[in-house]
């Protein structure tokens, strides 16, 4: 009797873990994420635009993708393991998206790269970094063990954060024949600028969300501008000169 009772309690256990794993799995992709890129999708995406050359140093890189209230809904990483990339550059990747999130429309979209300029001292938007402040309740929270999986702690949350250098781009989806924001993807983790390219190629491989906008660039997307004398008039941002990252942009259409 005691040993039927033990198989019955311990099947009992076994299966509330195989629900509550189940939970936390459903979890993973909050509902407010529907339609957007999928962990998986993000992940995938990133590792094979981190493989080209970018220009920059060649490093492996951070991603989150936004929804269009500002939730983080993905967290990726394209090394072997979360340490592979520079720690700090999760959070960035994840304002670069907020921001690129918050100052893009339907019509108008500004990468991160194109606020560069306007928000150094004098510029048009100067004073835009310090506002929409990230909460550090948030960024800080969980097990780092979770970082960049599925199941990464600022999934579902709203993290906020104003950056204002190249790698946060709106993600965009046709509807009726006209660009419709849904969203936005950060990433960090190299150069500013070779993050920009790498950002390009990632929403690129994205089917479905690898529309261009229009932007402020002279190719009316939201490309980045660069300098040519270190005056930083409308929307133009600084060549990083560590590795190529402008011939870069020039070659895959992310930049001038």
């Amino acid at each position: 009797m005691k040993k039927s009772l033990y198989k019955i309690c311990g099947l009992s256990i076994a299966l509330l873990c195989t629900a509550t794993s189940a939970i936390a799995a459903s979890s993973a992709t909050p509902k407010i994420c529907q339609g957007l890129p999928t962990y998986a999708q993000l992940k995938t995406a990133l590792g094979t635009a981190q493989s080209q050359a970018n220009g920059g140093f060649g490093l492996e890189m951070w991603a989150s993708v936004v929804n269009r209230d500002g939730f983080v809904c993905a967290v990726a990483y394209s090394g072997a393991d979360r340490n592979k990339q520079w720690p700090g550059s999760r959070l960035i990747s994840a304002q670069k998206a907020y921001t690129a999130n918050a100052f893009s429309l339907d019509g108008l979209a500004l990468s991160t790269a194109n606020l560069y300029g306007p928000i150094q001292p004098g510029g048009s938007l100067f004073g835009l970094q310090h506002s929409n402040p990230m909460d550090p309740a948030i960024a800080y929270y969980g097990s780092p063990v979770r970082y960049g999986t599925a199941t990464d702690p600022l999934v579902g949350k709203k993290i906020g954060g104003i950056n204002g250098f190249g790698g946060g781009l709106g993600l965009y989806k046709k509807v009726k024949g006209k660009n419709v924001i849904v969203g936005a993807i950060g990433v960090s983790g190299d150069s500013s600028c070779a993050d920009h390219n790498i950002a390009w190629r990632t929403r690129s491989n994205l089917a479905g969300f690898n529309v261009l906008p229009n932007g402020v660039s002279a190719a009316h997307d939201d490309g980045i501008v660069y300098d040519a004398n270190s005056v930083y008039t409308g929307w133009e941002h600084p060549n990083c000169g560590t590795g190529g990252e402008k011939a870069v942009s020039v070659a895959i259409g992310a930049g001038q």
